[in-house]
């Protein structure tokens, strides 16, 4: 039995032996399969501390609007400027991002996405954790009243048998002892990937995607995802957030993707 096939019967199960069973399959795949770094597959890592270090932060040149590497730190990139123009664009009040999205930290993303390494979240979240201990920003923060991941459609975490965006964002609440909001958003219509699309297609894809449960009226949340390329899922969730009554939003991804900062730069 894998650890992706166990939560197929977890509604028949006692919470407290749900995750008693879930442990020692765990522990028993761990010694019959030591982990692997993601990064150069040294043996006993998930990601060894070599690979840890390899990770660039996004410095302090950024859009303070969009969160982007720029030439220089900016109030609004050539993008936030051109969204300003759009009246019926709902943006998250500012977003933040932890760092490049390049190997190895790429390679622990898609390990934790795509390949079940569910242990890799509480690792990849104290890139998000360093990234808050910036005084000059972060303290709306630390002081929300959730962390919303960004949920995937039922049809495709049926498939996966977890959201990758979910388990990180547990581990990030677990380090900044702030509530985790998983029902406070959901996805409902499925949404093609956004891989491959452009900009125009990312949104429209998107679009009015997400519905936000009343419990949000007059809350303060984050909205948490993995990677930031247009930031097209943040701005739809956003507006859903918004549209039920939100105070503010405030974006948090794990990385943004070399090749999208030169689209953003600002002047």
């Amino acid at each position: 039995m894998t650890p992706q096939q166990i939560p197929t019967h977890r509604q028949q199960l006692p919470n407290r032996l749900y995750r008693q069973l879930r442990t020692l399959v765990d522990s028993g795949l761990s010694l019959l399969f030591p982990p692997r770094c993601v990064g150069c597959e040294a043996w006993g890592w998930s990601l060894c501390p070599h690979c840890a270090q390899q990770v660039e932060p996004i410095g302090e040149a950024i859009c303070w609007e969009c969160g982007r590497p720029q030439g220089r730190a900016v109030a609004q990139c050539g993008v936030c400027r051109q969204d300003a123009e759009q009246a019926s664009l709902t943006k998250p009040r500012m977003t933040r991002i932890a760092a490049h999205h390049k190997e190895p930290l790429s390679q622990a993303i898609y390990g934790l996405k795509y390949r079940g390494h569910r242990e890799l979240a509480p690792i990849l979240a104290r890139y998000l954790f360093a990234l808050l201990l910036n005084d000059s920003w972060a303290e709306p923060y630390r002081t929300v009243d959730g962390v919303i991941p960004v949920p995937l459609h039922v049809d495709r975490q049926r498939e996966r048998g977890y959201n990758h965006a979910e388990l990180l964002a547990k581990a990030f609440c677990a380090q900044m002892q702030l509530p985790l909001q998983s029902g406070w958003l959901i996805r409902r219509r499925a949404t093609h990937t956004q891989v491959g699309l452009t900009a125009a297609e990312r949104r429209t894809n998107v679009a009015q995607a997400f519905v936000a449960h009343p419990a949000v009226q007059g809350k303060r949340v984050i909205v948490l995802d993995d990677v930031y390329t247009t930031g097209a899922t943040l701005n739809a969730c956003a507006e859903a957030l918004v549209m039920a009554g939100a105070s503010a939003v405030y974006g948090l991804t794990l990385a943004t993707p070399p090749q999208q900062n030169r689209l953003h730069r600002g002047s």
